[in-house]
Formats: structure tokens, sequence, C-alpha cells
């Protein structure tokens, strides 16, 4: 394994030392491939590490869970805890009697406070932190104080960027999405690797969250979702498409949810906001998966640019939820889209405050790509803090004065 020094820097780092030092077990989620192992790992070298993907292991903690907490040290690593879960209510037992913080890292490809068989024994005693694929930020070596900037004021129109005649690394950065293993891969290998990864996860992982009847019904259904990546989600086009029943296919989301693999973005709306379509968009979590899935490449992209304008929303979204999660954990993440077809393509709430994100994969705006927004903020009143439109240029303008600005999509990773 590589020295820890040399691993790249993942922004939920201190999230997690901070989490170590009053909470007796700390749970680091996220899909798998995207870095938990390594993270865990580099966390304290000399603790104790073991993988529940060890059959030995695993069977050893499904037939004894008790046998086998107490023959461990005080501090331990356990990874792939979703495969054993019969070990929280152990690991809970053992808790109660030493609450020393730090005494359980657990790490798990699947979200345990989904899983229906997950005791809630651990109520109070474990946080969860989430580790998702490498952020462009984190893969360029920046902090990825964006999101930070804008929610404390820190934007401000008419900041040029030098190279503004530069091409656009969207196309690549889009593509190559943020598992690491692939990252030094030809675009060919990339897909390849991809291809492996969602067979592996759905042979290996699938059974372990759900009783699913034919886990390859769930690798078709992650595939046609991955052309619909950014669009409403539509239950009956869907159950068509794959010839099963609603509830077969609800059940088939909530695994892929499980699995780190899709989200589902719920719409914004007030109460008194009567004319709001409330049907949630679908995102696959990883750009990169969606782009090998639906066939796409860099060079796609300007010939295919309403297929990208998708893959970039999700893209985007990501980036902004992964950064949250060490900038504001309390933000909540949302869509708008009402019967007029006026749409904005991500809300971000904390409490009553409301900011808007529109996405444009254009270097050029026009004012009319401000309209969500504008409607946005009508919806939200004295709430609306302000909203921005990601667009691949080079200066943050003020549109409607300062309270919306476009803002360059480079700004994601180079702050």
């Amino acid at each position: 394994m590589d020295a820890p020094s040399t691993l790249l820097p993942r922004g939920i780092q201190h999230a997690m030392k901070e989490a170590m030092k009053d909470t007796p077990v700390v749970c680091l989620l996220g899909p798998r491939q995207c870095g938990k192992s390594t993270l865990a790992r580099s966390f304290d070298p000399g603790r104790l590490y073991l993988s529940l993907d060890d059959v030995d292991l695993l069977a050893a903690a499904t037939r004894d869970p008790k046998g086998f907490i107490g023959q461990l040290p005080d501090t331990v690593t356990l990874d792939e805890i979703q495969r054993a879960p019969d070990l929280l209510l152990t690991i809970k037992r053992t808790v109660d009697e030493n609450r020393r913080p730090g005494r359980f890292l657990l790490t798990g490809s699947a979200n345990l406070l989904q899983l229906p068989h997950l005791p809630d024994s651990l109520a109070g005693r474990m946080e969860c932190l989430y580790l998702h694929p490498l952020t462009e930020a984190e893969k360029s070596w920046s902090p990825g104080l964006f999101l930070s900037k804008w929610l404390t004021g820190g934007l401000s129109g008419n900041t040029l960027r030098e190279d503004t005649m530069a091409p656009s690394t969207l196309p690549g950065r889009i593509v190559a999405g943020g598992y690491p293993e692939p990252q030094g891969r030809s675009p060919v290998r990339a897909r390849q690797w991809h291809r492996q990864y969602l067979s592996s996860v759905i042979d290996r992982d699938v059974h372990d969250v759900a009783r699913v009847r034919d886990s390859e019904e769930v690798a078709r259904l992650l595939e046609i979702l991955s052309h619909q990546t950014g669009n409403l989600l539509n239950i009956s086009s869907l159950a068509n498409d794959l010839r099963l029943d609603r509830q077969t296919v609800e059940r088939y989301i909530t695994v892929l949810e499980r699995l780190f693999l899709i989200r589902r973005l719920a719409p914004w709306h007030r109460n008194s906001a009567k004319r709001l379509i409330k049907t949630p968009k679908i995102h696959l979590v990883d750009s990169g998966l969606a782009s090998s899935l639906s066939g796409i490449s860099s060079g796609d992209w300007l010939t295919r640019r309403d297929k990208f304008g998708h893959l970039l929303e999700s893209f985007v979204l990501q980036q902004l939820i992964a950064q949250a999660g060490w900038t504001d954990p309390d933000l909540r993440f949302w869509h708008y889209r009402d019967k007029d077809q006026v749409e904005v393509d991500v809300v971000m709430t904390r409490g009553s405050k409301v900011w808007g994100v529109e996405i444009k994969a254009s270097a050029t705006l026009h004012h009319s790509d401000g309209n969500g927004l504008r409607r946005l903020a009508a919806q939200s009143g004295n709430d609306f803090q302000s909203g921005i439109i990601f667009y691949d240029g080079s200066t943050i303008l003020q549109l409607d004065g300062p309270k919306i600005l476009a803002v360059p999509l480079k700004f994601l990773w180079e702050w």
C-alpha cells in the first residue's frame, strides 16, 4: 500500500478525524472502489484492519458474532460491515461497556441506514460519514472550497481567469468520473473497468441488501437509467421497458440507492405552492459509470450535446454533494420544476434558506438562462439567498444583481 503522504487528499478526512475523537463507532459509507478501504487503513496504520470480504473472516463473524467481537482489540477497523450486519448488535453491547471514542471504524458499501435488517441499537453511538468517488477538486489536489466560498458570500462578479480560450476539459472530466482505479487508463480500458465493476457489484453485493429474484434485472435497470440520468423518474415507463411490475422496479431502484449507484433528487416546494410537479429526478452517482453504460465518449461532446447536458447535471450535483460533506453536512439537495416547465437543476436548502443552481454546457449565456432561478427566487421570497448558473466560461458575471451570478464550472476544482 502507498504511504499515506502519497495518497490523494480526501475532503472528508477532517470530519472523520473529528468524529473519531468523540464517537465510539464511526462508519465510512460509500460505493465500492471509491477509496473507503484506502482511507480507513491510512487513518491509523497501526490499527488492526479486517475485511469481511475475506470468506473465512466472514464465516467466523456470521457463525459467532459475540465470540468474533470478543477476540478483537479495543480499537479495530472492520471493512465491508454490511456483509455481517449481525455484528452491529454485538458492537453495541461492547460499546455500552466501554464508550471510549474511536473504538470501531467501520466501512460499508451499502447504506446501513436503509437496510431493513439493521438493528437501530447503535443510535447515539455511531456517526455515519459518506465517502464519494473522487471529486474533481480532490483529483486536482485542490482543497474543494467552492461551496464554502459561495455560501459565505465569497463570490463576486467580473472575476476574470486566464486561458479564456483554452479547450474545455469538461468532456474528459465527465467521462472519467470519480472512481480512483480507472483514472490512469485509456478511455477504452476505463469503459471496460466500469462494466466489470458493475458486474462485480451486482454479483457480490445485491443480495446483501435485499432479496432479489434476478440480479441481472437490477443491472439492466441501471443501464436504462444511465440513459436517463438527470431526467424525471418514470416508474411506469421503466416497468414497461423491463417487462416488470411497478413494485419490482421500485424495489430494484431502492437496491441501487442502497449500493450508492443512483440517487433520487426530490422536488423542492413550499406547502403553499400548488403548481409544482412532485416527481423526483434520477441521477447516477458517478458520471463515468453513466457514460460507459450509456455509450458516451468525450468525442461526442459536440454531436450529442443533449446527452452530455444531462450527464453534466449529474456530474455537478455529485461535486456539490461531496463538497457539502466536508463543508456543510446540514445542506439538503432538491430539484425544482413547475407546471409551466420552469426548472432549476439543483436547489440547496439549510433550514428555510434557499440557494439555486442552473447548469449549462455552453460557454455562452443568454438572459433566459436565468428564468428558473428568477422563478425560484420569487417562490422563496426572503428565504432566497442566491443562485448561480454554472457555465463553461472563465468569468464570474452578475446577471440580476449580486444574487444571481454566472460562474465558471472549473471553479469547482480550481478552488
